[in-house]
């Protein structure tokens, strides 16, 4: 048995609004499944396919007050290309952000409530992902989180040292999914979370109760009765693993 990831949850007090954004940001399209949700994907794409990671905006009150442990960083395929994205991200909204990144070649900005994200420099080796280059996540120890998520997913694991671990779909296209080491400590339940999705025809429940024994937590972030399992990673991260499709 595996999962994937399918997509990134998005916790928005507009959740319309900041739908519009990333959709512009990405050049997505953008819909709808019911009230206090916006589903963004690429235009023509048949969910779910390793070939993007998507996003679905939903409504919270609740306001941001620390630092997004996860968030997503944008790719560029030259220098005027990401000065040309700052400037366009810019004028849709996005607000410059200090989260201790010093003099660094890539550009820390905000969407406009406040959630983090980073538009690379150019590097090769984002050069296939689409417009979201990486998937990133805070964690205290990178070879625990490779060992926890790599066994999770089908996932390739490409790269692990005490600093960083990075996994990719093993068909080799998407996005990257990159845990990061960082100092900072959860002390929220994540705004921004991941999506985990089955295989046809896998058991949803099996699936949850297998990622348990590698090391996942039942949560609770108040979910009530829905038909996904809310989990959390060894780091304490939340994820849902939804029903098969």
């Amino acid at each position: 048995m595996a999962t994937r990831l399918v997509q990134i949850h998005m916790k928005a007090g507009d959740d319309a609004a900041v739908g519009r954004f990333w959709a512009q940001a990405l050049g997505w399209g953008i819909s709808s499944e019911g009230p206090g949700v916006t589903n963004l994907e690429p235009e023509g794409f048949v969910y779910p396919d390793p070939a993007a990671v998507c996003i679905d905006v939903v409504r919270d009150p609740k306001p941001k007050t620390v630092k997004n442990r996860v968030h997503v960083d944008l790719a560029a395929t030259s220098a005027a290309h990401q000065a040309d994205l700052v400037a366009r991200l810019r004028g849709l909204g996005a607000t410059p952000a200090d989260v201790g990144q010093g003099d660094v070649p890539w550009v820390v900005l905000a969407d406009p409530e406040g959630n983090e994200f980073c538009v690379l420099e150019p590097r090769e080796i984002y050069r296939d992902t689409g417009p979201i280059a990486a998937v990133v996540v805070d964690c205290a120890d990178p070879r625990a989180m490779a060992r926890f998520w790599g066994e999770a997913m089908d996932w390739t694991l490409h790269e692990v040292t005490d600093d960083h671990a990075v996994l990719r779909s093993a068909k080799g296209v998407g996005p990257y999914l990159e845990f990061l080491r960082t100092p900072d400590v959860k002390t929220v339940w994540n705004r921004v979370h991941l999506d985990l999705r089955p295989y046809p025809g896998d058991d949803q429940a099996a699936e949850a109760a297998r990622l348990q024994t590698l090391g996942a937590t039942p949560a609770d972030v108040g979910q009530g009765d829905v038909p996904w399992v809310v989990l959390a990673d060894p780091e304490g991260n939340e994820f849902c693993v939804l029903t098969p499709l």
